[in-house]
């Protein structure tokens, strides 16, 4: 497996994912070199965490796109490449990464073609840029987490010594590599200042009892395994000093949608005074919409609640409510890890687009 996880790998015009869906029982890669795939890898939960499906869906189509170059004109293979990019933001609705990515190609395709200013004379510049830019994505997401663990280490400079819980899956598997909450984990275990790590199961998927597990393994990483239910008590019973989750989105308020069961884990934090701090990358920022009442929640099949591994664990006959995500109040957040440092609640409130405005 090398000295690191990868989620993703791509390499020579060809990009395999690691079904992490087979996780922990087998580590195997599949190929995921076109558009079709890569929506099928990311809708099915193959690929999951919102920095990796950005990255997936841009890297898929850089390996279609890299295929059929010689066969469009230049207008015509910038529309398929809009048209595709359309069709990948489909997959999933709720993480903001995978639709700021698509705008943002759009945006600099639309860019370099204009006639006035055009930098692109045929289809295989236009491919070239389009797969450069898409490649790029990995090395600057692997940045931007490092930055994110080193910030969020350093709100812990007072403490020699720090327990943290954390929620679902953020780690290498979550993103091109390093992680964003685990990342801060990761960087807090690499200054010698991590007592220990809890991770939730995360049901009804296990991302944590399956993923974040295997990587604290993986990583040496001193760690516990406990079930949603038990958060609560371990905050009394271990005394933990923070609550690190990741998010799929934060809007202008500060609210912010994450795995299902992060809510409740802000409520019983705040309850028991213990800082609760999301770390996302300024990509899972969404400043158009004002409030978490604007996110759209992504509603997942009945049977990854009614069964396990094809198995019925629940009654026949039962039905079921299964949203992927709920919305933590940003009267619940502490502070927001970005890659350009933590934003902090200035008179009770973030004002996170003043702050996105002075970094950027």
């Amino acid at each position: 497996m090398g000295n690191s996880l990868e989620a993703i790998k791509y390499a020579n015009g060809k990009l395999e994912i690691l079904n992490q869906l087979l996780l922990p029982e087998q580590f195997i890669y599949e190929d995921c070199s076109d558009s079709v795939k890569g929506w099928n890898a990311i809708q099915q939960m193959k690929v999951r965490g919102a920095p990796a499906i950005a990255i997936t869906a841009a890297l898929c189509l850089a390996c279609e796109v890299n295929h059929i170059k010689q066969q469009m004109s230049l207008q015509s293979l910038k529309q398929f490449i809009f048209d595709k990019l359309d069709y990948l933001c489909t997959s999933r609705p709720t993480a903001v990464n995978l639709f700021k990515m698509a705008e943002q190609m759009k945006f600099l395709i639309n860019k370099q073609t204009d006639m006035k200013y055009s930098e692109l004379a045929n289809s295989e510049q236009l491919a070239q840029f389009f797969i450069d830019q898409a490649i790029g994505l990995l090395a600057k997401d692997i940045a931007d987490n490092k930055a994110i663990g080193n910030f969020g280490a350093d709100c812990f400079s007072h403490l020699n010594s720090v327990k943290i819980l954390t929620h679902c899956n953020t780690g290498s598997l979550a993103t091109a590599g390093y992680g964003t909450a685990l990342g801060v984990i990761r960087s807090l275990f690499a200054q010698n200042k991590l007592a220990h790590a809890y991770a939730t199961e995360t049901r009804p998927y296990n991302q944590g009892a399956r993923l974040t597990a295997f990587e604290l393994v993986y990583e040496k990483i001193p760690a516990t395994l406990i079930t949603d239910s038990m958060a609560a008590f371990l905050m009394i019973e271990k005394g933990v000093d923070a609550i690190i989750v990741g998010a799929d989105r934060v809007v202008a308020n500060g609210d912010t949608a994450n795995k299902i069961g992060t809510y409740q884990l802000a409520i019983a934090a705040h309850y028991h005074n213990i800082p609760f701090y999301v770390a996302a990358p300024s990509t899972s920022i969404d400043c158009t919409k004002l409030t978490g009442k604007e996110i759209l929640i992504e509603q997942r099949p009945a049977h990854e609640l009614t069964h396990l591994h094809g198995k019925q664990i629940s009654a026949p006959g039962i039905s079921v409510w299964n949203p992927s995500f709920d919305i933590t109040p940003a009267k619940l957040i502490t502070g927001i890890i970005t890659e350009f440092g933590v934003i902090h609640k200035t008179d009770q409130e973030f004002k996170i687009s003043n702050f996105l405005n002075a970094k950027i």
